[in-house]
């Protein structure tokens, strides 16, 4: 059998990385760079899936998309990194789903927000785009990273782990939406700080972050 991850340099694709180094499966690696402008993926990785976008995962023929489907996929066939008992398994599935679904979105419009503010367009326009991205971070990404961010604080209030104190899949999941969140600095969150610190210690994140490189850029 070969696993080939199609990894997408400072992307969600390190969590692939991470879980296969978890879960102790020899896989490939084929790393792609972001385009220096645009900081899209290239157009190599449409080749190998539609949305040419990462991670992308080929197992042994079988062409795997979307981070949490492909983390399903391996922890179910390994049997692994997942609870056992069935309200520790609804909570693990609430995370799978909810790092994306929920926790991700107002990130990125942020992030968007962001770059409005600082997009270079005629002077005349810049208090109009300006006033724009002020509008979306009032109404819609402030108030929502503020009610994310402190619930994944809450939620680690009293366990080491999102599913309890066991280490499992939708810690790996997780791991964008925190970093992203404790970027922001909008809430304070020592509880999710110290959680990223118990994951940046483990042997198989150590590993993917040498094989594959920071999950964001510095």
């Amino acid at each position: 059998m070969t696993i080939t991850v199609h990894h997408l340099e400072h992307s969600r694709s390190l969590r692939i990385l991470w879980l296969l180094e978890e879960l102790g499966v020899d896989y490939q690696i084929k790393t792609y760079a972001r385009d220096p402008k645009t900081m899209r993926a290239p157009p190599e990785l449409a080749q190998i899936h539609a949305l040419g976008r990462a991670p992308v995962v080929d197992d042994d023929g079988l062409v795997l998309a979307e981070s949490g489907a492909i983390i399903e996929h391996f922890v179910e066939a390994e049997g692994r990194l997942r609870p056992t008992d069935t309200e520790a398994r609804t909570l693990y599935r609430f995370w799978l789903h909810y790092a994306e679904g929920s926790a991700m979105p107002p990130l990125l419009v942020q992030l968007i927000a962001d770059r409005l503010k600082v997009a270079p367009v005629p002077f005349f326009l810049r208090p109009v785009v300006r006033g724009v991205a002020k509008k979306i971070e009032d109404l819609y990404s402030g108030p929502e990273l503020r009610r994310h961010l402190g619930f994944i604080e809450q939620s680690l209030g009293e366990c080491p782990y999102f599913v309890g104190e066991e280490f499992s899949g939708a810690d790996i999941q997780m791991l964008y939406p925190v970093l992203g969140g404790l970027r922001r600095g909008v809430v304070s969150m020592p509880k999710t700080k110290a959680w990223l610190g118990r994951i940046e210690e483990r042997p198989a994140y150590k590993r993917a972050v040498e094989r594959g490189g920071p999950a964001m850029p510095s």
